[in-house]
């Protein structure tokens, strides 16, 4: 068996390379006014969307336990795996990549743990990547070096109706959620070496979306691309920068998932999210 490929449900992979590659996904806790589920599971987006828009019902979620994530490595190799590689969401938004390096530790380096510096599939492109190289019967060594390669070719932006959600869950400085929610702007997000930074802050929806296209043009200005655009309650937006993203790469794109995130990503972004992922591939 080659070396296997462990995430979380915060990547919304597509099924169709999940089945195809056996890659492991544990879906985390997410907890509505006190009940606790599992993200994709349990705990749809519909459910955080309606949640969030009755103000009264708390929204939280948790990192993945070591336990769990070494019940799921010794699973692997009692099946045979080789090695396991585990990509997840960036250490500077979840508890998770840490929860999986303090269980790597129990087995001798034969767990490798990758930050993947960000989430959606800005965290599923990696763990594609070294899902194809493990599937070519590659080594633990290469396929971590594809997987961390592939981080650095990929670039997460995305813009919300509001930043209260992100202040909130102490994704993003109150000083800037302040601004931004006073002024009633559409602001424009980049996923910085995990961390989320506010690029820009457009007056309406439209000029976001527009100028949110631009950007993710500029991402991938050279080369082949794939690309996955997200949303969250907000589909035909999401259809609209799909549809603009396809004309501007136009043969460059190979690949095109959209998708709706889920609850864990949901419960901090808030409906209206509407965002994409550009993967600069090296084929």
């Amino acid at each position: 068996m080659p070396v296997a490929v462990v995430t979380d449900s915060t990547a919304y992979l597509p099924p169709e390379p999940v089945a195809k590659y056996a890659i492991s996904v544990l879906p985390l806790p997410v907890t509505l006014s006190g009940s606790e589920g599992r993200e994709g599971v349990d705990v749809t987006p519909a459910d955080v969307t309606v949640a969030m828009a009755q103000r009264r019902v708390r929204v939280t979620t948790s990192r993945l336990a070591p336990a769990e994530l070494v019940e799921c490595y010794r699973r692997l190799f009692d099946e045979g795996a080789t090695g396991v590689v585990s990509v997840h969401i960036s250490s500077k938004l979840s508890g998770t990549y840490d929860a999986a390096v303090s269980a790597a530790a129990e087995f001798d380096g034969k767990v490798r743990v990758v930050d993947s510096l960000s989430t959606a599939m800005g965290l599923g492109f990696p763990v594609l990547a070294a899902a194809r190289t493990a599937g070519r019967g590659r080594g633990i060594d290469i396929v971590e070096r594809d997987a961390v390669a592939a981080v650095k070719r990929t670039t997460t932006m995305f813009y919300v109706d509001t930043l209260e959600f992100l202040r909130r869950g102490g994704r993003i400085g109150a000083a800037s959620a302040l601004v931004g929610t006073a002024l009633a702007v559409k602001p424009i997000l980049h996923v910085d070496e995990g961390t989320l930074v506010v690029r820009e802050k457009l007056r309406t929806a439209s000029r976001a979306l527009a100028r949110l296209a631009d950007l993710l043009e500029a991402a991938g200005h050279e080369g082949a691309v794939d690309v996955a655009v997200h949303h969250l309650a907000a589909p035909g937006p999401a259809e609209e920068l799909a549809a603009r993203l396809k004309e501007r790469f136009g043969r460059r794109l190979r690949i095109l998932y959209t998708s709706e995130v889920g609850a864990a990503v949901g419960a901090h972004v808030g409906p209206g999210l509407v965002g994409a992922v550009v993967h600069r591939r090296v084929d």
